[in-house]
Order: structure tokens, then sequence, then C-alpha cells
């Protein structure tokens, strides 16, 4: 069995945010699955999926602290190319670290389904990182393999 839908995120702030109820709600039909496979694909180059601590909001608040550092939006490391800081800024200071950071985490997840749920562990859930100040919702396309319950 095969199914695929696409679905939008609502609007978040920059930050790390945890999305798995919001994703759950929108695919009623995984209910129906007694195993198989979700594959989640983020339709957009400045946002991220990944999978991590579902429990303490203070890990999501530190995911976003550590990716600030690693990828400034203030990059005069760039300065080589004359304006300082980085050349794409079309959309804005926040353009592409965003990218940076979406490729550093990745754009797609693939979660096992057992008996109607996603088998994951006790502590895990689904992130969205929203990299821009403004990103505003976000496109997921979902594809749902498996056998039937």
């Amino acid at each position: 069995m095969w199914q695929q839908r696409e679905f939008s995120l609502q609007a978040r702030p920059r930050g790390f945010h945890l999305v798995t109820d919001e994703v759950l709600g929108k695919l009623p039909e995984l209910r129906s699955y007694r195993l198989g496979l979700l594959h989640l694909w983020l339709l957009h180059t400045s946002a991220s999926l990944t999978i991590n601590e579902n429990a303490d909001p203070a890990v999501r608040r530190d995911f976003e602290r550590f990716f600030n550092r690693l990828v400034p939006q203030d990059a005069n490391d760039f300065a080589d190319r004359g304006a300082g800081g980085y050349e794409h800024n079309d959309e804005g200071p926040d353009d592409l670290p965003a990218h940076f950071k979406a490729s550093l985490l990745g754009c797609q997840l693939t979660i096992p389904i057992r008996d109607g749920q996603l088998a994951t562990g006790t502590w895990q859930g689904i992130y969205l990182g929203e990299h821009r100040d403004h990103g505003g919702p976000r496109r997921v396309l979902a594809t749902l393999q498996g056998e039937a319950l």
C-alpha cells in the first residue's frame, strides 16, 4: 500500500520546533499501516527536518544557539568578497545562513511505522528547523508505504 500527501506546517519563528503531533494530525491514514515507512520531504531550502529529544524544550533552544554559532548571520569571515558578509543575500541577511543550516541538517526523514504508529524511541520527536526570521508556512510531501493492519 502506497499513499502520498502534501501538507503545510504552520508558520513558526526562527528556531527548532517539535512538530510530531502536527505531522501526525495531517496523516490520519498512518493508523491503517501495520508496518511500513513514512518518508517526509520538506519542500524548502531554508528549513530542515531532524529527529531528536522530544521532552525538554531546552534541547531545542540549545540547538538554535549551537547552529547560530556554527553558521553566524553576520559572516565577516567572507570579507574577501569586498562588501563583507555572504555574497548571496537576495532575501536578506538570514538567507544564506538558512541555506547552510538546512544543508547541514537535511530536508528529509524516513521513520518506521509499527502497528499504526511511528516506531520512534521514547524520547524522539520530529523537529522543524526554521532557519529564517520569517519563513512562513512550510510544505511537506509525505509518502507512506507498507502493509495494512
